[in-house]
């Protein structure tokens, strides 16, 4: 998302001082923002551009940016709340701040902001407008009085402050409810009845239930008209209640999902407050708790890095910019804790240790050493049973002596294994645990190259007793032969009836004591929603749940074991290796690392498209690769190739038995094979995707494709590139894709185009990394030269992976 400023601007000037003009502008380093209406001047400095800004004659200039490198002002229409920004290291963006408040002082005679309903809700009419009303204050005969579009305007000096004129034939103007910069807007403190924001409204839980543009919040809920990933099962702490604006993700403001198919989201128009939170002075200086309220100087790391500057994108480039984090701390090149890590860290100056932690004396007076450690375990607990869910001991050590990194942490791995994500998977610190039922303990590591690993640690034999449960008088049920899951256990059956933690299970059909109206034998006859077993029918990727019959404990996982079963292991690529070229750059995959990705062929041989192995006997592609011809007998595929023309010892050749369209005309399609393939490391099939359910953010994902250049010798190699998703609202944005990109498509690759060489493929898969599995999101379909912004366009597999399942399984 992009970056939002808002009314705490007129407590204090921000931004580099060359010149009293640039005092009425707040600077932020290292952002681009999207605008057709603008003004390119060569100039030397910031001053000379801000002098061009007040000069501009062709708009009303809001904002400019300055590039450092070519000198190069651009004078913007538009600022920050009006459209779409980007990071860009090498400009400086400056915008009005008279144009950010949204708070009037005094009567409001210059409040520039975009507030463009009354204080009744009617729509205002444009200034410009003459319909329904003919107004005496028009942008011409008032060219000073900032009388843009229909916001709310005081151009007469009126004493009850911004009016405008209504859409209402039958009101002819009433005034707008604009709050006081100063006094009127109170910080409560107090949920729902704050409607004001601290810091970046993380807290905020008032009922705003629009957005700045006045668009109806999508419910959190819902998955229409926008499909998403925050659901409230996943983010109980963020109240992600009806559809009031929240902040679940460290967004810069408040926002939400609209119910307009044709804007995804945007930010709510949510006040800042006038008081600010109540600072603790205790571990201001010194480490208390995690030391997210540390304040000190320090800016060196535990190793002796010193620290790079917050504000400052070089050597790493990265997210937390003051601007965007106001109440974080982030001064200077001084350590701090803005996202709750173990303790307070940095980026170093060091370009090859991205960041470290800090060395910050403890208020107490003990080392920081010590602090770590929460309680003593038994000696039993440093070994694991069965699969090792139950182990709770205190090793944070992998199999190859690497440290883990802490649970809650994103750095240097971005993840969804939390502990708000897994409650009853005791995710402290960065101790090893195994919350998704695999082979044993593991941990996500501290080394940028090694996303995970499993921990060093033994299991435990007949011999060593068993720890304490968790959850004293209840004991576990004994699952019978029957009750253990396949995948994530949507088609479990059993009669499993207590959750991992022990508590019992409320029965389906019940609302006490736990009220809920969207899972019941009713709403889900198909979901086997009997009595109180525990059930997936939302197709949770962590497995099957319950709502429980604690009063105080709605819902949790239940720990039920997974069906021993010689299927094939999806998105797994035991031969993949780190990638040797640089980041975001297409070059040669290494043998083996994706072992789903097929060559489509015509029956004589001749490459026609990309496609995807998603089971032993099934092959995902686009459908325009089948154009051709609809008979199967017309196509063969090849897997377990690097090179399209080489005869590789893994090759294996299938014909197809079946052919299968979508039926509504999306461009994806369905190979049936005429026998299962064997399931090799150089074949195997990728994962699926939860249904309705999009890709998250933040999340690594990589684009495959052969290279069908001539005259090299690396001629028809499969190549790969680490490849970012975007926002449909970005792509489909006049600059890019001008409303291209359709619902069930979704867009990728980068804001600009920096990638020398990058050429996609149709029906090539996009697959996101998901801790040791792959999982495909999208289908490649068209806009293929991915060195152009915002290129390729997928088809989005969650919108399709029910027909695609009731096809496989009736085909």
């Amino acid at each position: 998302m992009g970056i939002s400023k808002a009314a705490f601007l007129f407590l204090f000037l921000l931004g580099s001082v060359k010149g009293e003009i640039l005092d009425d502008y707040l600077r932020t380093d290292g952002v681009w923002i999207l605008t057709r209406n603008k003004q390119f001047y060569k100039t030397y400095n910031e001053k000379e551009c801000a002098e061009k800004c007040e000069a501009e004659r062709n708009f009303n200039c809001r904002a400019f940016l300055f590039t450092r490198k070519k000198l190069q002002c651009l004078t913007l229409a538009e600022n920050s709340k009006m459209t779409v920004t980007f990071n860009s290291t090498e400009a400086v963006l400056y915008e009005k701040k008279i144009y950010l408040l949204q708070c009037k002082k005094g009567i409001g005679m210059d409040y520039r902001g975009m507030e463009a309903k009354t204080r009744r809700g009617i729509p205002c009419q444009k200034w410009a407008g003459k319909t329904p009303h003919n107004p005496k204050y028009t942008p011409e005969k008032y060219p000073n009085a900032g009388l843009d579009e229909n916001y709310c305007r005081n151009p007469d000096g009126d004493e009850s402050g911004p009016w405008c004129y209504t859409m209402d034939p039958a009101t002819r103007f009433d005034y707008c409810n604009i709050p006081e910069c100063e006094g009127q807007v109170l910080y409560t403190g107090e949920g729902p009845t704050a409607e004001c924001m601290q810091c970046n409204g993380e807290d905020y839980h008032g009922e705003v239930s629009r957005t700045e543009s006045g668009l109806e919040c999508q419910r959190w809920d819902a998955q229409k008209p926008h499909m998403h990933a925050f659901i409230l099962k996943h983010f109980p702490e963020k109240d992600l209640k009806m559809n009031y604006c929240r902040n679940p993700d460290g967004e810069p403001w408040p926002w939400c999902f609209t119910t307009s198919p044709t804007k995804r989201w945007e930010y709510c128009n949510i006040p800042r407050c006038t008081t600010h939170p109540p600072v603790s002075g205790l571990g201001s200086q010194c480490l208390s708790g995690k030391g997210e309220d540390y304040r000190g100087r320090i800016a060196i790391t535990e190793s002796g890095n010193a620290c790079q500057h917050w504000n400052i994108q070089f050597p790493h480039k990265h997210g937390w910019i003051p601007d965007r984090y106001p109440c974080k701390g982030l001064e200077e090149n001084y350590c701090r804790n803005p996202d709750g890590e173990k303790r307070p860290w940095c980026y170093t100056i060091n370009s090859s240790v991205r960041w470290e932690y800090c060395a910050i004396p403890r208020c107490d007076g003990t080392e920081q050493g010590f602090a770590d450690v929460l309680v003593q375990v038994p000696p039993s607990e440093e070994c694991y049973r069965g699969k090792g869910q139950s182990y709770r001991g205190t090793t944070s050590i992998t199999v190859s002596g690497k440290k883990c990194q802490a649970w809650n942490s994103m750095f240097p791995h971005s993840h969804e294994k939390t502990p708000d994500r897994f409650p009853n998977a005791d995710l402290r610190d960065n101790y090893c645990r195994n919350p998704d039922g695999d082979n044993s303990p593991w941990c996500f590591t501290t080394d940028p190259s090694v996303i995970w690993e499993y921990c060093n640690l033994k299991k435990c034999d007949d011999h060593t007793p068993e720890p304490a449960k968790m959850a004293p008088n209840v004991g576990p049920t004994a699952p019978t032969t029957s009750d253990c899951i396949n995948g994530n256990g949507k088609d479990y059956r059993g009669t499993v009836a207590k959750t991992g933690r022990g508590r019992t299970c409320q029965e389906w059909s019940s609302q006490k004591p736990h009220s809920h109206k969207y899972f019941t034998p009713v709403t889900h006859p198909r979901a086997g929603l009997d009595k109180n077993y525990c059930r997936n029918p939302d197709g949770d990727v962590n497995g099957v749940w319950c709502f429980t019959t604690d009063p105080e404990k709605k819902w949790e996982h239940c720990e039920i074991p997974r069906c021993s079963s010689s299927e094939h292991d999806c998105g797994k690529a035991p031969m993949r290796r780190e990638r040797a070229c640089e980041h975001y750059s297409m070059c040669d995959a290494s043998p083996g690392s994706w072992p789903w990705h097929v060559s489509l062929r015509m029956s004589t041989n001749v490459h026609r498209c990309a496609g995807t192995l998603i089971h032993p006997q099934w092959v995902l592609t686009a459908a325009q690769c089948l154009q051709e011809s609809t008979e199967p007998s017309s196509y063969r595929v090849f897997l377990g190739i690097q090179n399209l023309n080489a005869a590789e010892p893994s090759l294996q050749i299938q014909s197809v038995q079946k052919v299968l369209k979508e039926p509504s005309g999306a461009d994806i399609a369905l190979l049936k094979l005429n026998s299962p393939v064997t399931i090799t490391n150089h074949v195997k099939p990728v994962c699926l995707p939860e249904t309705s359910r999009m890709v998250e953010r933040n999340r690594v994902c990589f684009l495959t494709a052969w290279e069908k250049t001539r005259g090299t010798n690396t001629d028809n190699r499969l190549k790969d590139i680490e490849f970012p998703v975007l926002e449909n609202r970005i792509c489909n944005h006049p600059e890019f894709l001008n409303g291209s990109v359709k619902n069930h498509e979704f867009c990728g690759g980068f804001t600009f185009g920096s990638i020398g060489n990058c050429k996609a493929e149709v029906g090539a898969p996009l697959v996101c990394q998901d801790k040791g599995r792959f999982v495909q999101y999208g289908v490649t379909s068209w806009g293929l030269d991915c060195t152009q912004p915002s290129k390729p366009i997928f088809v989005q597999i969650p919108s399709f992976v029910s027909w695609m399942k009731n096809a496989m399984a009736t085909g």
